[in-house]
């Protein structure tokens, strides 16, 4: 599925509830978690000690949920284009992580334009939900409503 092309604030506003591209497969690495966990501090075992969470609850390390959060940035991207002259980050609405992300698993991001609406600045700020799916598993990582804004 290629992703879709938005050049105008009508051509987003009219595409509410649409589904949007499938990214990439990314396999997580044991150092793009050590990386993260030395960038936030969390350096928890579960994440970064191999040899004490093989007998841990996942039996591997397993990324942080924030790791996968912050995923949505590699995302985004693939999953829609917006030709715009600026666009922010503007949060999140409900976030939730159903499932681990095991070591050496493949993530890839889903997206669903679920809402947009014209902002009084001149931008359109858009709702996406991502689904962050994680391969051969059947609950996904991590789905978050993530709210854009883009200016044209």
């Amino acid at each position: 599925m290629s992703k879709p092309v938005f050049a105008s604030t009508e051509s987003l506003l009219a595409a509410v509830g649409s589904t949007l591209g499938t990214s990439d497969w990314l396999t997580i690495e044991q150092s793009r978690i050590d990386l993260f966990a030395d960038a936030t501090d969390d350096h928890q075992w579960i994440h970064v000690d191999a040899e004490r969470a093989k007998s841990g609850p996942f039996g591997a390390t397993i990324a942080h949920g924030y790791l996968t959060l912050s995923l949505m940035s590699y995302f985004l991207p693939q999953l829609l284009e917006v030709q715009m002259k600026m666009g922010v980050n503007y949060g999140c609405d409900k976030v939730r992580f159903p499932n681990a992300v095991r070591v050496g698993s493949r993530v890839r991001g889903h997206g669903q334009l679920i809402a947009a609406e014209a902002t009084k600045d001149g931008g359109v700020q858009a709702t996406i939900r991502v689904t962050v799916e994680i391969e051969g598993q059947d609950r996904p990582a991590c789905v978050a409503d993530t709210i854009s804004r883009y200016y044209f």
